[in-house]
Protein backbone atom coordinates (compact mmCIF):
# COMPACT_ATOMS: atom_id res chain seq x y z
CA UNK A 1 0.00 0.00 0.00
CA UNK A 2 1.01 3.62 -0.89
CA UNK A 3 1.89 5.90 1.52
CA UNK A 4 -0.74 8.10 -0.08
CA UNK A 5 -3.37 5.09 0.45
CA UNK A 6 -2.37 4.61 3.71
CA UNK A 7 -2.82 8.27 5.04
CA UNK A 8 -6.30 8.28 3.19
CA UNK A 9 -7.60 5.43 4.74
CA UNK A 10 -6.64 6.63 8.14
CA UNK A 11 -8.17 9.61 7.61
CA UNK A 12 -11.35 7.82 6.52
CA UNK A 13 -11.09 5.29 9.82
CA UNK A 14 -11.34 8.74 12.38
CA UNK A 15 -13.87 10.14 10.28
CA UNK A 16 -16.04 7.20 11.09
CA UNK A 17 -15.39 7.33 14.80
CA UNK A 18 -16.11 10.92 14.57
CA UNK A 19 -19.89 10.12 12.91
CA UNK A 20 -20.64 7.28 15.58
CA UNK A 21 -19.08 8.26 18.76
CA UNK A 22 -21.84 8.37 21.61
CA UNK A 23 -22.23 11.92 22.13
CA UNK A 24 -24.21 11.57 25.05
CA UNK A 25 -21.80 9.70 27.10
CA UNK A 26 -19.28 12.97 25.98
CA UNK A 27 -22.15 15.14 27.63
CA UNK A 28 -22.42 12.96 30.39
CA UNK A 29 -18.26 13.16 31.26
CA UNK A 30 -18.90 16.86 30.59
CA UNK A 31 -21.07 17.21 33.04
CA UNK A 32 -20.06 14.98 35.95
CA UNK A 33 -16.93 17.04 35.39
CA UNK A 34 -18.49 20.56 35.85
CA UNK A 35 -20.45 19.41 38.82
CA UNK A 36 -16.85 18.17 40.45
CA UNK A 37 -15.77 21.63 39.74
CA UNK A 38 -19.22 23.69 41.43
CA UNK A 39 -18.60 21.45 44.50
CA UNK A 40 -15.21 22.03 44.93
CA UNK A 41 -14.29 18.04 45.12
CA UNK A 42 -10.73 16.60 43.57
CA UNK A 43 -10.40 14.98 39.91
CA UNK A 44 -7.58 12.06 39.66
CA UNK A 45 -6.17 11.02 36.47
CA UNK A 46 -4.92 7.41 35.62
CA UNK A 47 -3.76 5.33 32.66
CA UNK A 48 -1.03 2.81 31.42
CA UNK A 49 1.37 3.04 29.07
CA UNK A 50 -0.06 5.68 25.65
CA UNK A 51 -2.77 6.45 27.88
CA UNK A 52 -0.66 7.07 31.14
CA UNK A 53 0.68 10.41 29.08
CA UNK A 54 -3.48 11.23 28.03
CA UNK A 55 -4.04 11.05 31.70
CA UNK A 56 -0.95 13.69 32.51
CA UNK A 57 -1.98 15.64 29.07
CA UNK A 58 -5.51 15.56 30.57
CA UNK A 59 -4.75 16.76 34.11
CA UNK A 60 -2.80 19.56 32.62
CA UNK A 61 -5.50 20.63 30.66
CA UNK A 62 -8.11 20.48 33.12
CA UNK A 63 -5.65 22.30 35.67
CA UNK A 64 -4.36 24.90 33.38
CA UNK A 65 -6.90 25.13 30.31
CA UNK A 66 -10.21 25.85 32.63
CA UNK A 67 -8.76 28.93 34.26
CA UNK A 68 -11.06 31.85 34.01
CA UNK A 69 -9.86 35.09 35.80
CA UNK A 70 -11.88 35.64 39.23
CA UNK A 71 -13.37 31.60 39.32
CA UNK A 72 -12.51 29.35 41.53
CA UNK A 73 -10.40 26.41 39.58
CA UNK A 74 -10.10 22.74 39.31
CA UNK A 75 -8.08 20.74 41.45
CA UNK A 76 -6.11 17.90 39.31
CA UNK A 77 -4.02 15.43 39.74
CA UNK A 78 -2.26 12.62 38.14
CA UNK A 79 -1.58 9.79 39.87
CA UNK A 80 0.77 8.19 37.25
CA UNK A 81 3.48 10.97 37.25
CA UNK A 82 5.66 10.55 40.24
CA UNK A 83 8.13 7.94 39.08
CA UNK A 84 9.81 7.09 42.38
CA UNK A 85 6.40 6.87 44.11
CA UNK A 86 5.28 4.61 41.56
CA UNK A 87 8.36 1.96 41.57
CA UNK A 88 8.36 2.06 45.28
CA UNK A 89 4.25 1.07 45.55
CA UNK A 90 5.04 -1.14 42.89
CA UNK A 91 8.20 -2.83 44.27
CA UNK A 92 6.10 -3.23 47.58
CA UNK A 93 2.86 -3.54 46.73
CA UNK A 94 2.50 -4.78 42.72
CA UNK A 95 1.58 -3.46 39.96
CA UNK A 96 -2.12 -3.74 40.28
CA UNK A 97 -2.31 -1.75 43.73
CA UNK A 98 -0.07 0.72 42.12
CA UNK A 99 -3.36 3.49 42.18
CA UNK A 100 -5.60 2.04 44.98
CA UNK A 101 -2.57 2.92 47.35
CA UNK A 102 -2.33 6.64 46.28
CA UNK A 103 -6.18 7.06 46.19
CA UNK A 104 -5.91 5.99 50.14
CA UNK A 105 -3.35 8.53 50.56
CA UNK A 106 -5.54 11.73 48.55
CA UNK A 107 -8.98 10.39 48.05
CA UNK A 108 -11.88 12.31 49.57
CA UNK A 109 -15.55 11.47 49.23
CA UNK A 110 -17.30 13.20 46.70
CA UNK A 111 -13.75 12.92 44.35
CA UNK A 112 -13.55 11.85 40.80
CA UNK A 113 -11.50 9.17 39.14
CA UNK A 114 -10.70 9.54 35.45
CA UNK A 115 -9.03 6.40 33.85
CA UNK A 116 -8.18 5.64 30.18
CA UNK A 117 -7.60 2.67 29.07
CA UNK A 118 -7.62 1.10 25.10
CA UNK A 119 -8.52 -2.13 25.92
CA UNK A 120 -10.76 -0.86 29.36
CA UNK A 121 -9.64 -3.52 31.54
CA UNK A 122 -9.78 -6.37 29.45
CA UNK A 123 -7.55 -9.02 27.32
CA UNK A 124 -4.16 -9.92 28.28
CA UNK A 125 -0.94 -11.04 27.74
CA UNK A 126 2.73 -12.02 29.05
CA UNK A 127 1.90 -10.45 31.91
CA UNK A 128 -1.16 -11.32 32.78
CA UNK A 129 -4.89 -9.29 32.80
CA UNK A 130 -4.67 -5.79 31.48
CA UNK A 131 -4.97 -2.79 33.46
CA UNK A 132 -6.77 -4.44 36.45
CA UNK A 133 -4.87 -1.56 38.56
CA UNK A 134 -7.53 1.10 36.92
CA UNK A 135 -10.52 -1.06 37.89
CA UNK A 136 -9.13 -1.76 41.34
CA UNK A 137 -9.40 1.90 41.88
CA UNK A 138 -12.74 2.71 40.12
CA UNK A 139 -13.81 0.12 42.55
CA UNK A 140 -12.39 1.86 45.59
CA UNK A 141 -13.41 4.71 44.90
CA UNK A 142 -16.98 4.22 44.17
CA UNK A 143 -17.22 2.11 47.24
CA UNK A 144 -16.09 5.71 48.67
CA UNK A 145 -18.97 7.52 47.86
CA UNK A 146 -17.09 8.48 44.70
CA UNK A 147 -17.64 8.91 40.85
CA UNK A 148 -15.70 7.25 38.38
CA UNK A 149 -14.72 8.41 34.64
CA UNK A 150 -13.76 5.79 31.73
CA UNK A 151 -12.46 6.36 28.36
CA UNK A 152 -11.50 3.19 26.71
CA UNK A 153 -11.57 1.71 22.80
CA UNK A 154 -12.86 -1.65 21.02
CA UNK A 155 -15.68 -3.03 22.83
CA UNK A 156 -15.36 -0.83 26.28
CA UNK A 157 -13.60 -3.62 28.16
CA UNK A 158 -14.73 -4.56 31.30
CA UNK A 159 -14.16 -0.70 32.37
CA UNK A 160 -17.54 -0.07 30.53
CA UNK A 161 -19.56 -1.59 33.04
CA UNK A 162 -17.75 -0.41 36.22
CA UNK A 163 -17.31 3.28 35.17
CA UNK A 164 -20.22 5.79 36.08
CA UNK A 165 -19.49 7.22 32.64
CA UNK A 166 -17.81 5.54 30.15
CA UNK A 167 -16.95 7.51 26.72
CA UNK A 168 -15.65 4.70 24.51
CA UNK A 169 -13.94 4.93 21.11
CA UNK A 170 -16.06 2.40 18.68
CA UNK A 171 -13.02 1.18 16.66
CA UNK A 172 -11.02 -1.79 16.99
CA UNK A 173 -7.13 -0.54 16.34
CA UNK A 174 -4.87 0.81 19.84
CA UNK A 175 -3.56 4.03 17.40
CA UNK A 176 -7.00 5.25 16.40
CA UNK A 177 -8.45 4.58 20.54
CA UNK A 178 -5.16 6.56 21.74
CA UNK A 179 -5.35 9.81 19.25
CA UNK A 180 -9.03 10.08 19.76
CA UNK A 181 -8.94 9.87 23.53
CA UNK A 182 -6.61 13.04 23.32
CA UNK A 183 -9.06 14.38 20.93
CA UNK A 184 -12.16 14.11 23.65
CA UNK A 185 -9.32 15.66 26.44
CA UNK A 186 -9.44 18.97 24.31
CA UNK A 187 -12.60 19.21 23.69
CA UNK A 188 -14.00 18.28 27.39
CA UNK A 189 -11.06 20.62 28.78
CA UNK A 190 -12.00 23.74 26.69
CA UNK A 191 -16.28 23.02 27.33
CA UNK A 192 -15.44 22.85 30.88
CA UNK A 193 -13.69 26.38 30.33
CA UNK A 194 -16.33 27.61 28.75
CA UNK A 195 -18.99 26.51 31.21
CA UNK A 196 -16.89 28.05 33.90
CA UNK A 197 -16.58 31.62 32.33
CA UNK A 198 -20.74 31.24 32.01
CA UNK A 199 -21.59 30.28 35.17
CA UNK A 200 -22.71 32.28 37.89
CA UNK A 201 -23.04 30.87 41.39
Amino acid sequence: MKNEQQIEQYFEEIKKIADTISREDIDRAIELLFDVWKNDNQVFFCGNGGSAGTATHFMCDLFKVTIVKDKKRFKAFCLNDNIPLMTALINDEGFDDLFIEQLKNLYRAGDVLVCLSVHGGSGKDKAGLWSQNILKAMDYVKKHDGKTIGFSGFDGGAMKDVADVCVVVPFNATPHVEAFHVVLQHLIAFRLKEKIAEYNE
